[in-house]
């Protein structure tokens, strides 16, 4: 594994948890390994890696992005993630208003309801 791959990996368990990653870990075969390792180095590593910004700002940006383009099961892994970047609800209603004046209401008004229901999830888990 290279340096930026474990870079990547450790900063890819402080934002999912190693439940998830454990998880996705296990999943993966000889078709999506190569996947896996281009997003591990090159998303939590090159980009969420950066220090640039706190990972609550990135939570925030991630969520907007994924909710405008509407990629729902990743905005439900990002909001679920928020436990570990410290971005609050405030901040996450705050990301999609956002989506609502930048990308549309209809995509705002649905991952609104994606974050509620994963909200509540996490609050009954």
């Amino acid at each position: 594994m290279s340096e930026m791959s474990e870079k990547g990996m450790t900063t890819r368990r402080r934002v999912l948890g190693d439940a998830h990653v454990d998880r996705a870990e296990a999943a993966k075969d000889s078709f999506d390994a190569p996947f896996q390792s281009m997003i591990t180095e090159a998303a939590w590593g090159h980009v969420w890696s950066r220090g640039t910004i706190t990972d609550r700002e990135r939570s925030m940006l991630t969520i907007a992005l994924l909710a405008g383009l509407g990629n729902d099961a990743e905005l439900a892994l990002h909001v679920r993630a928020t436990a570990n970047t410290g971005a609050s609800r405030d901040d996450v209603l705050e990301a999609l208003m956002h989506v609502a004046i930048y990308a549309g209401v209809p995509r705002a008004n649905h991952a609104i309801a994606i974050a509620r229901k994963t909200f509540a999830e996490m609050e009954a888990a």
